[in-house]
């Protein structure tokens, strides 16, 4: 029935990592795209953090070729 169905969520984090100095380290991946993205965090409440496109050596976004 309408309205019962989860809709896909566009975005998938994969590869999670913790670096030596407590950051989050994953990739976000764009499902409608497959445009591949460097997701950094800290571990604590006050850090910072950031988000990039991920790229090949002719600066073009890497493509998850998995994405549904």
């Amino acid at each position: 029935m309408f309205g019962n169905q989860k809709a896909k969520k566009r975005f998938t984090s994969t590869k999670l990592e913790s670096t030596d100095s407590g950051n989050l380290v994953s990739v976000i991946t764009d499902r409608q795209t497959g445009v591949q993205y460097l997701n950094i965090g800290g571990g604590g409440v006050s850090t910072g953090g950031g988000v990039t496109v991920l790229v090949d050596a002719d600066g073009k976004p890497l493509l998850n070729d998995d994405q549904e």
